[in-house]
């Protein structure tokens, strides 16, 4: 084993500064190493748009405890983080219903990921062993040598750089994944869904408020596509509309468009503004979803992937950046464990993570599911009403799925098996009840129209279980 003198002259390059990337050249600049952080943009600290992906994210522990473990997580929560305790529901007619996310009061937290990307950056700068290169777009690297050939654009000359290890964060179309595919035994799989996604905005109110109750994730259900908001710290709200390419594509008009919001999201017209609904409509362009999945993570000991390279996934469970933030939590965790040995920390990295990951992909498509259509089922708010229960009479061993996922570190794969055990439980509970229905029945059925009462009561206990059992299945 190399002794740690040797390991904090290994030089680290992090491909991508985003929120992931950040983080771990914070993280490996902690632990000693000299590190090169990468970027094909410019700072952007120094500019007026920053295009890509939404400008929300909802924070949850996983993304805060690699925040804390560079210090940041109270500067962000405390002086950044809105506390969303719960989705208010916005149904057809105007009204509104709230569902807290647990029983305990805990919340999720909405924080711009601009500001979060800014303040991982400078904290980055803050080590004297961190260096970035912003402007530098990779084009080929070397994965066992770790040569990388990058583009510097602000001089449209090509750098040659070299590492020890070479650790990619750059997103969901990652070119250091691609050099990865070329090599055998890599597995790989992407999946485009039918839906897309289109930002618009509610502005705040003329005296400077939240136009809606702020501290929650607003939802508007509509079955086939949906709607979501999540606030800013300038009083606006970042809203999301998710809904089928074709959709979108015949929406064509400010007349279509209008139309089709007084059907399906009536009270968002008066909240958005006619005019800015349809100028932000018509100047935005709807943009694609898609899963990765691929394993293993690493290449030897020279090249290792974290994030959306890894494992891009939907946006709809809010873990995209908690699970990539994660990432570096776990990588952390096994360098311990392997005082830092490459040779071993890169392979157990992969064999640990992606399970979780995985299953993290899975869940975020179910989600979906479950948030534009399954929160309106009375079955489904009884079953949520039924964990709320037994996670009171057994707390620690009835946890619901989502307080899991959100509110624990609680490995992703694990949270999916005991949600099946949870569901083999109910099922019992419930054919329980259906054999006790028949049971009373025969006892207490004395005559004919008893039988016939009798028989309509243990139709009605079959029907529901069979709608529960329904419901068990699709969650």
């Amino acid at each position: 084993m190399e002794d740690r003198a040797k390991v904090k002259d290994k030089k680290i390059a992090v491909v991508g500064a985003g929120l992931v990337g950040s983080l771990e050249a914070c993280m490996l600049a902690a632990r000693g190493y000299e590190v090169h952080l990468y970027e094909y943009r410019g700072d952007i600290r120094t500019m007026e748009h920053v295009p890509g992906r939404s400008i929300n994210l909802a924070m949850s522990i996983r993304g805060r405890t690699g925040l804390g473990a560079v210090g940041l997580e109270e500067k962000v929560i405390k002086e950044h983080g809105i506390p969303m305790k719960a989705r208010m529901i916005h149904n057809l007619d105007g009204t509104t219903r709230a569902i807290p996310y647990n029983k305990d009061g805990k919340c999720i937290y909405s924080v711009g990921r601009r500001y979060v990307n800014e303040v991982l950056l400078t904290r980055a700068e803050e080590f004297p062993n961190v260096h970035i290169h912003f402007n530098h777009k990779l084009l080929t690297t070397e994965l066992e040598k770790g040569v990388m050939t990058f583009l510097d654009t602000s001089t449209n000359q090509e750098v040659t750089a070299k590492a020890d290890l070479v650790i990619g964060c750059d997103g969901a179309y990652s070119n250091v994944r691609k050099q990865m595919m070329k090599k055998p035994w890599f597995n790989y799989s992407q999946q485009y869904i039918p839906h897309a996604y289109m930002e618009l905005c509610i502005p705040a109110t003329p005296d400077g408020k939240f136009a809606m109750p702020p501290n929650y994730l607003h939802i508007w259900p509509r079955g086939k596509f949906m709607m979501i908001a999540l606030p800013n710290q300038d009083k606006t709200w970042t809203v999301t509309l998710f809904m089928p390419h074709d959709i979108f594509l015949s929406l064509d008009t400010p007349e279509a468009l209008l139309d089709f919001f007084k059907i399906h999201y009536p009270d968002a017209i008066a909240l958005i503004g006619k005019e800015k609904l349809v100028k932000d409509f018509f100047a935005n362009k709807s943009l694609p979803m898609i899963s990765v999945k691929c394993s293993p993570y690493h290449v030897g000991s020279t090249c290792l992937i974290l994030g959306d390279a890894a494992h891009a996934m939907v946006p709809f469970y809010g873990q995209g950046m908690n699970c990539g933030m994660e990432d570096c939590v776990v990588l952390n965790e096994i360098m311990n464990k392997y005082d830092d040995d490459l040779e071993k920390v890169l392979p157990a990295f992969s064999e640990h993570r992606n399970p979780d990951a995985e299953a993290i992909v899975d869940l975020a498509m179910y989600n979906y599911v479950e948030m534009r259509d399954l929160v309106n089922s009375r079955l489904f708010l009884l079953r949520k009403k039924w964990d709320d229960l037994l996670s009171r009479l057994l707390p620690g061993t009835w946890v619901p799925l989502y307080t899991m996922v959100t509110f624990s570190r609680e490995r992703y794969h694990l949270c999916i098996s005991k949600k099946k055990w949870q569901d083999n439980v109910v099922a019992k509970i419930v054919k329980f009840c259906s054999v006790a229905g028949l049971v009373a029945g025969f006892l207490f059925a004395k005559t004919e129209a008893a039988h016939t009462l009798a028989n309509s009561f243990l139709h009605q206990v079959n029907s529901l279980a069979t709608k529960t059992l329904a419901v068990v299945d699709r969650s």
